[in-house]
């Protein structure tokens, strides 16, 4: 009697060991992937991840050099945008053809940011949507928001990672238009990140009716922008995103009072930054959103 030999599980890197980044990872863990850490400064053995009453863990690996992480043509980069350039050296270990990079970051330009360093791998931008923190290395807790996890464009390999992250009971939408969905998602971002980080309080500060006025003033200058890029924005979409916000447990903590609180240099550029830098292209008034920026931008990684 022969038997058909075994194929050796597959495995993806991890870039960047934040909440969002362990969350997805422990996904492929339940799809019965290999996770490896690359270059984490404080070393852990396991993913430790609890949502509502439930607590798994996941086995990893680590990474202490780029040669370190073997044979792998799949990695998820779930570091913030500015922080890329800090990670070039593992981005490029995946520049060939055959590799695919997951990039799970807020904001636009995603493509870009990570063709500067990888340009011959598929680089495929996933949206977030559930809530995740970190409160220790390896440790954290997910909050899921409405019907989806995340939405990745649609083709071939966004259909291939999509099918093995649902395996793993992540929920996934795919797209034809990324382009909106991405900007719905800045929406939000550019409304509940800032609020929260400069008021000092936690996603239940989006209940207050007048920080909703605030948020939906945000929102209709934004979305002004995103017409002009191509995106299709409607003012329908702001009252949606405000009820969505509604939603999300009142104790979460967005994840840009969490680098406020850390003392950690904040994620506004390809959010709020991103907005006036594109309506300065075109020529639209965003007033309230160059207020949010120039208070963001006073706040240094070391305030709290």
């Amino acid at each position: 009697m022969h038997t058909q030999p075994v194929s050796p599980p597959k495995t993806i890197a991890l870039i960047g060991a934040g909440a969002v980044g362990l969350c997805l990872a422990a996904a492929f863990v339940r799809a019965g992937w290999q996770v490896v850490v690359c270059g984490a400064r404080v070393r852990f053995s396991q993913i430790e991840e609890t949502e509502g009453a439930n607590t798994h863990t996941y086995p990893i690996r680590h990474a202490v050099t780029p040669a370190d992480i073997g044979l792998c043509d799949a990695a998820i980069l779930a570091v913030k945008s500015h922080q890329t350039q800090d990670v070039s050296a593992w981005l490029r270990a995946f520049n060939r053809a055959s590799a695919t990079i997951l990039v799970a970051q807020n904001g636009l330009g995603q493509k870009e940011r990570v063709a500067d360093y990888a340009p011959q791998a598929h680089i495929l931008p996933a949206i977030v949507y559930f809530n995740a923190q970190r409160s220790a290395p390896g440790k954290i807790t997910l909050k899921r928001i409405g019907t989806q996890d995340l939405c990745v464009p649609e083709g071939a390999a966004a259909q291939y990672f999509a099918d093995v992250l649902q395996t793993g009971n992540m929920r996934v939408r795919i797209t034809a238009d990324i382009t909106t969905a991405l900007w719905l998602k800045l929406l939000a971002n550019i409304t509940a990140n800032p609020i929260t980080t400069l008021t000092g309080r936690r996603t239940g500060v989006m209940r207050d009716p007048a920080i909703q006025a605030t948020a939906r003033q945000i929102m209709a200058e934004a979305v002004k922008v995103g017409q002009a890029e191509g995106a299709k924005l409607t003012a329908q979409h702001v009252e949606d995103i405000l009820l969505w916000l509604q939603t999300i447990p009142a104790e979460s903590i967005t994840s840009m009072l969490q680098d406020r609180l850390a003392g950690r240099e904040l994620e506004y550029k390809a959010l709020t930054g991103y907005i006036v830098k594109a309506a300065e292209k075109h020529g639209i008034d965003v007033p309230l959103n160059h207020l949010i920026l120039s208070l963001l931008s006073s706040i240094h990684p070391a305030d709290s």
